[in-house]
């Protein structure tokens, strides 16, 4: 038999690394994984990404697959698991399950919306790590050969060290002369990171480099018109038909919210699990002076925030469900009314994760478990870091809510 034979499954599929993995075996390597990861979080700072090494067990364990479609030799496991996954890890390292989850997610919108042809070339190497930016830039213009020519440069791109791929917008004229957004897929050979992440707020290793293009060239089935965030399934989802799977008819806006609220649950879990640390190791500062586990007031801080939390998680994992759900009704489910209600749950999910990080957290730690390098310090960053990020703070914060309201009662935009 040869090679090639041998990866063929019975449905003529490649076969994965691990044709028997199950989703519980990758979420119990994830959580493994994880408590390896909260000591190498200065190392990941000062690195702006995390260790090879950690690329590499990531690779071993599955996790590049979760989203790929089996036709393509993934795992095909789906968003709840991948939802777990991601937790798991940013409950580790904040910085590295950013990284993490910005690069693997978008497997899930490069095989909803793109064609099999390019699906095909794109997932043929299995492991798939695709970071992406929803602000347009730079520039597309037509090859002579009917592709495009791209030149630009794309800011925050987590997950780009090691990136197989990038998903990103050009601007490009049309007849009229306005330019308007193009959605394009450049391979890594395409493409180079700049060495200028690391002096930011927080986040500092989540990978979240800029990507500069120089007369880059595409094919132009790698190209779509449009913004991802305005794609409709309903008129259009060539994944669903390819791979007769219905979270491949599943809007990518209201997706693309989820990896936001799951991360800032997984954030504010590492920041209880270091709190608890302190309840168990640290004793009240005035008498009777007491293991702060004995303490009415820090019980109280502690339940506090550990209710919020949980109530985050709760409904982060709920909002995934009905995400799931509205797939297997159909991509006619995906309706702006129905995108905008899946934005205003994750939006809250990250106010809780805030709340109880910020108010009850982080004050009654203590000043020496705020000193810099601290496991408190750093997540309070990486929370502040992601409350900047133009997704929560210009989406989800602030249009989410009228959107959703308009949807609800059929009103279109009113010119001023």
């Amino acid at each position: 038999m040869s090679v090639l034979a041998a990866r063929i499954g019975e449905q003529g599929f490649p076969r994965p690394p691990e044709p028997g993995l199950t989703p519980a075996d990758v979420i119990t390597r994830a959580e493994a994984i994880a408590a390896t990861l909260v000591e190498r979080q200065q190392e990941t700072e000062d690195r702006t990404f995390y260790a090879s090494d950690t690329h590499e067990a990531f690779t071993k364990a599955g996790f590049h697959r979760i989203l790929v479609p089996r036709r393509f030799g993934g795992y095909e496991f789906g968003v709840d698991t991948f939802m777990r996954v991601s937790m798991a890890l940013t409950r580790g390292c904040p910085s590295t399950g950013w990284m993490y989850t910005l690069g693997a997610a978008h497997a899930l919108a490069v095989a909803t919306m793109f064609p099999e042809r390019t699906q095909e070339e794109i997932f043929a190497a299995g492991d798939f790590v695709c970071p992406a930016t929803v602000m347009p830039a730079g520039t597309a213009e037509r090859a002579d050969d009917g592709g495009w020519v791209i030149n630009g440069t794309w800011s925050y791109c987590s997950g780009s060290p090691y990136a197989t791929h990038f998903l990103g917008h050009a601007l490009v004229s049309r007849s009229d002369g306005e330019p308007a957004p193009m959605m394009f897929i450049a391979p890594r050979s395409q493409w180079r990171r700049l060495d200028d992440w690391g002096q930011q707020l927080g986040l500092r290793g989540s990978g979240s480099h800029s990507i500069t293009i120089d007369n880059g060239r595409v094919p132009d089935h790698f190209t779509l018109d449009g913004h991802m965030s305005e794609f409709s399934v309903a008129d259009s989802a060539p994944g669903l038909r390819l791979h007769r799977n219905p979270e491949y008819g599943g809007g990518p806006l209201s997706f693309m919210n989820l990896e936001s609220a799951v991360l800032a649950v997984g954030i504010a879990r590492g920041a209880l699990d270091a709190y608890e640390d302190l309840m168990r190791t640290r004793t009240t500062l005035f008498p009777p002076v007491v293991q702060r586990t004995h303490d009415p007031d820090y019980q109280f801080w502690y339940g506090e925030a550990a209710g919020l939390i949980a109530t985050a998680e709760a409904a982060i994992l709920n909002a995934t469900q009905q995400w799931q759900e509205a797939c297997a009704h159909g991509p006619a489910t995906f309706t702006r009314e129905f995108e905008m209600r899946i934005a205003t749950i994750c939006r809250q999910v990250v106010e809780l994760s805030w709340r109880a990080v910020e108010q009850h957290l982080l004050p009654t730690a203590g000043s020496s478990a705020v000193r810099r390098g601290q496991r408190l310090e750093r997540v309070w960053r990486d929370m502040s870091m992601l409350h900047t990020h133009a997704g929560f703070t210009v989406f989800l914060a602030a249009k989410a809510q009228r959107e959703l309201a308009k949807a609800r009662f059929d009103i279109e935009e009113v010119p001023r």
